[in-house]
């Protein structure tokens, strides 16, 4: 399963788009340096409607490749509509985009390092995140910081480092965003990882089309799914298997499945 690379150029080439930019005014960008990654990294917040005028707590979503969530302007391909769509049903939750490395995509939203492909510092990312960042987005913004309300959430590279991150962070993240996950890069140490993992409490909303790349998508996020489901009983209802007809792997089936797991996932 070769696609993702091919969304990886389509990133590097958004630099040359010269739309207007969609983002809304729910939305505003800071920096921070990443001391665990050798960088800084640009971050976009979404804060809900009423944030200004509330004195209210919200939960908590990190997302992954923040170019593609909030802005047609950044994102090549097409965004995700994530705060038209927080803003369409009045969500109360916070976002927070983290934007992606350029060329160090791969090796940051990767747990394994693959033997052709490289990879494999995904431990330095989530440290940066749960250490770094996440206490300066408490310290800033009105969270509720514990893992109930905390949500992690991507797709492809992204879905499969977002599902990694509470099997590493399990009272961190309590839900799980897991779109088209790449769960193919490091398949047998990934299982490896399951055999060796005896809790997994998170809730999962798991998502593929039937139309992605080379047909392994299914499988490899069913054999998750049902390492899930050993670990506690299916009647808990924490995890949810969408498969999109004719879905193929890119922004329009996320964009357009945003909303139903946003909803189910809280």
């Amino acid at each position: 399963m070769k696609y993702f690379f091919s969304l990886l150029t389509l990133f590097i080439l958004s630099s040359l788009n010269a739309q207007q930019s969609t983002t809304g005014k729910q939305v505003s960008t800071f920096s921070i340096e990443a001391p665990q990654l050798k960088s800084s990294k640009k971050i976009w917040v979404y804060l809900p409607k009423g944030y200004s005028t509330s004195s209210k707590r919200y939960p908590v979503i990190y997302m992954h490749d923040a170019q593609n969530l909030f802005d047609a302007k950044t994102s090549y391909v097409g965004e995700w509509n994530v705060d038209e769509t927080l803003d369409s049903i009045n969500a109360k939750v916070i976002v927070i985009g983290i934007e992606h490395g350029g060329d160090k995509r791969i090796e940051e939203l990767t747990p394994f390092r693959h033997e052709k492909y490289g990879g494999g510092k995904a431990d330095d990312y989530l440290d940066f995140i749960v250490n770094t960042l996440k206490p300066k987005v408490d310290a800033t913004y009105r969270t509720k910081t514990d893992a109930k309300n905390t949500a992690i959430f991507g797709s492809s590279l992204g879905g499969l480092v977002s599902f990694y991150a509470a099997i590493k962070y399990p009272t961190v993240f309590g839900k799980v965003g897991c779109f088209s996950p790449s769960f193919w890069f490091g398949r047998n140490d990934m299982n490896e990882l399951l055999a060796k993992t005896k809790d997994f409490d998170a809730k999962v909303y798991f998502l593929c089309g039937d139309n992605e790349g080379d047909g392994d998508v299914i499988p490899d996020m069913r054999n998750v799914e049902h390492w899930v489901n050993t670990k506690r009983c299916p009647c808990k209802k924490l995890n949810k298997e969408v498969i999109v007809k004719g879905g193929q792997h890119n922004e329009k089936l996320w964009r357009e499945s945003f909303k139903k797991a946003y909803l189910w996932l809280f």
